[in-house]
């Protein structure tokens, strides 16, 4: 039995997943949430094999969890179920480390093959998401470049250190400090902290001394 926890903000949406996936043998639906941390508390205390969950809701999710769970080494296996498919947000999901990008116009067969393929370990993406992950790694830079200045403020980042303790550590004004950290999200393209880390240790940014 492949164990299920939703996260959608929609009542309407997770009553009509848990409806869908109850119907296969094979798939429990045994929790849903309104919002990302309290799909991550769930999933901490339930340890399912799936999470389900939409890109972008009230009172946080997507991204940023995916991101905290992965953190938290929890083993599940994350899939997005959104509709939305900009290159951006399937990107930042898959590198956060997302198991699956599906679209919720999928067909219900479809979906819980995807399920069931992503609880053996495969990663599963809509077709169309697949043609556009790879447009998009393909017309990537191959590496970005940081100032000296702006990784040492993105390595204290990474160590969980505010604006205000950058800025005392590194003798800079908080306000220098946010002027670093705007340039690195230009140049990571990216609009987040986390998102920023996450993309500088995939380019191996911050091995670098």
């Amino acid at each position: 039995m492949i164990r299920i926890v939703l996260a959608d903000d929609h009542p309407v949406v997770r009553e009509g997943l848990r409806a869908m996936l109850s119907a296969e043998p094979d798939l429990e639906v045994v929790a849903d949430a309104a919002n990302g941390p309290r799909a991550e508390a769930l999933a901490a205390e339930l340890r399912p094999d799936i999470v389900l969950m939409d890109l972008r809701m009230p009172g946080g999710g997507g991204v940023d969890s995916i991101v905290r769970m992965g953190e938290a080494g929890l083993p599940c296996r994350v899939i997005v179920l959104t509709t939305y498919e900009t290159d951006r947000d399937i990107l930042r999901a898959v590198e956060a480390g997302a198991a699956g990008y599906l679209l919720k116009d999928m067909p219900r067969g479809e979906l819980a093959e995807a399920i069931r393929a992503a609880a053996r370990g495969e990663t599963v993406l809509a077709p169309s998401v697949a043609a556009r992950l790879v447009d998009q790694l393909r017309a990537r830079p191959e590496r970005p470049r940081l100032s000296e200045r702006e990784t040492s403020v993105l390595r204290l980042v990474a160590e969980g250190c505010t604006n205000a303790e950058i800025g005392r550590r590194l003798f800079i004004g908080e306000s220098t400090v946010k002027t670093h950290l705007l340039r690195v999200f230009g140049k990571l393209d990216v609009d987040d902290r986390t998102a920023a880390v996450t993309s500088a240790l995939r380019h191996g940014l911050l091995d670098e001394q």
